[in-house]
């Protein structure tokens, strides 16, 4: 049975056909070999029309989206708080407060939060109990009264409200009281039948029969034909007159407006600073729905768990992941050069000169001794045909290639064929804004203190290119100023002629730049590059080793 808490494995921000791949194989294959974990696949960033093939075609769901992994509320140990109603009474309320070892109770209403009541508020309550009115104002129930007296209801209805009058301890005799007593009061006596005689007849909503004393028959009919509550208590007059206000109900006194309450999907640097700045003990967590859920205080920041994450495909933290400085990296699997990740601990870190993560993962399952399913056969082929451009990529090795054909027997499906399905629904972008046509495989390097975008379009089709390259070649312009990085470049791969196009933008020794790196100039932020199909083992070292020359010049 696999466990509450999350082990997220997920690719790189701008998703590729490998990135979302190795994601779910791997998530697979961890939830196979460790039940007791919960791992599972994600994606930081839009799946791209290629993917979208794929996943279609082997009928996989999507990963779940997730943008941030900084911890959130809901990575908190929250305290399941149980909400109460806002009719039971103060008295109840402190006892559930003791019991339960906390200072706020919240109050809901088909789970959702009406307002919350505190000791503070509970113990105000008995600083300011000195109006003889409070009981009615406050809409008292009489079962309240009778919990709170402990006695039983001799006449009258538990469930009715006490609404008007005033409390009164009736200490005088029978002749006195007619001059104090009035019509809806609720009268504490004792034993005498002509006090209890007299508080019916001036009207009395309700008497208090006090140390537990008889209550005729004659008294009991007169008081249902009057509909006057009789209600007896064992406690004294003087312990149910200090008793008796603890039976209104909390909603008297609670906490109804601007309530100071958090989203379970709230991130801690959020509200850090505004728990700090208020003094309540306990906040109310809501979910995405509306409902409470239950209730945090400060400390429980202290003991805020971190998302623990699996990367694969990246390794660099300009590719990963919104937050990753604040998440714990348990595992890093990749093809790339070695990045800038840092962690605070040592991780099982597995990097290969091969072509594609789906490769390594294959691998993984062989070492496992794990047999592969057709569809996650399926889905580590096509990532591996996606990288290596059908084993045309320089980037592709033997193993890359061998993998593939393995994969491909297992999913059944025939490689050449499959593969231009794929890339030609990848490159299906008419009704795709230059935006989303750019951005769908972009990455970000650092190269030689500069920031370096690069984006990557591969198609058989040698007229959808031409296309592509009229239609984005004017937004390079708006790439580079909403990236804000140095220089940005997109390339359009011809995988049938194994070239590509370089649409290019930014710094100014741009013409230099290409001809450091690749022998050539460019005209109107455009080049072309024979023989240049992989942004991995040839756009970007070539980049770099360029950049390089150009600072040692400079």
């Amino acid at each position: 049975m696999q466990g509450d808490s999350k082990i997220f494995v997920v690719g790189h921000k701008s998703p590729d056909t490998d990135s979302i791949c190795s994601a779910i194989a791997y998530a697979w294959l961890k939830n196979k070999k460790d039940p007791e974990k919960n791992y599972l696949a994600c994606r930081a960033g839009r799946i791209n029309e290629e993917t979208r093939f794929v996943l279609d075609y082997f009928k996989v769901e999507d990963p779940e989206l997730i943008e941030d992994v900084r911890t959130q509320v809901k990575d908190i140990a929250i305290r399941k708080t149980e909400g109460v109603n806002r009719n039971i009474s103060l008295k109840t309320a402190w006892s559930l407060m003791q019991n339960q070892s906390v200072v706020t109770l919240p109050i809901t209403m088909r789970g959702c939060l009406k307002g919350l009541i505190s000791v503070t508020d509970i113990t105000q309550s008995f600083m300011e109990g000195y109006d003889n009115k409070v009981l009615s104002d406050a809409h008292t129930r009489y079962r309240n009264i009778v919990e709170t007296l402990e006695g039983t209801i001799i006449t009258g209805d538990e469930k009715a409200y006490y609404t008007q009058g005033k409390v009164l301890i009736a200490a005088a005799n029978p002749d006195l009281m007619e001059s104090y007593i009035e019509e809806h009061d609720l009268v504490l006596l004792g034993n005498r039948y002509e006090s209890q005689l007299c508080a019916i007849e001036m009207g009395a909503a309700c008497i208090v029969v006090c140390e537990g004393a008889p209550v005729s028959l004659t008294i009991r009919k007169l008081a249902q034909e009057r509909g006057c509550t009789i209600i007896s208590t064992p406690f004294d007059t003087f312990t149910a007159a200090r008793f008796i206000n603890q039976s209104m109900p909390i909603s008297y006194y609670m906490k109804r407006d601007h309530l100071v309450t958090f989203d379970e999907n709230d991130y801690i640097d959020d509200i850090r600073d505004t728990m700090a700045n208020l003094r309540y003990r306990d906040f109310p967590i809501i979910s995405e729905s509306g409902q409470y859920i239950g209730m945090i205080s400060r400390r429980n920041l202290l003991n805020a768990r971190k998302k623990q994450v699996i990367l694969v495909d990246h390794n660099e933290a300009g590719q990963a992941v919104k937050g990753i400085e604040d998440a714990e990296i348990l595992e890093i699997l990749d093809h790339h050069r070695l990045g800038t990740i840092e962690t605070m601990s040592p991780v099982f870190f597995r990097s290969q000169p091969l072509g594609c993560t789906a490769t390594i993962v294959y691998q993984m399952f062989q070492e496992a001794g794990e047999e592969v399913p057709e569809t996650i056969a399926g889905l580590l082929c096509s990532a591996i045909i996606s990288d290596t451009l059908l084993f045309r990529s320089p980037t592709c090795t033997a193993v890359d290639k061998m993998a593939a054909i393995q994969l491909g027997r297992i999913a059944k499906i025939e490689l050449e064929s499959f593969a231009k399905e794929m890339f030609t629904a990848g490159s299906n972008l008419k009704n795709k804004t230059p935006e989303q046509i750019f951005f769908q495989d972009y990455k970000r390097f650092n190269m030689d203190g500069r920031e370096v975008g690069v984006g990557q379009i591969s198609s058989m089709n040698e007229e959808e290119l031409a296309e592509l390259q009229e239609k984005l070649k004017p937004y390079m312009e708006q790439a580079i100023n909403a990236q804000g990085v140095d220089m940005i470049f997109l390339m359009l791969t011809n995988i049938l002629e194994e070239s590509t196009v370089l649409l290019c933008s930014g710094d100014n020794n741009m013409d230099m730049l290409l001809e450091y790196a690749f022998g050539v100039s460019a005209r109107d932020g455009i080049a072309h590059l024979p023989g240049v199909v992989s942004r991995k083992k040839q756009l970007v070292p070539a980049l770099m080793n360029g950049l390089q020359i150009l600072h040692q010049g400079s």
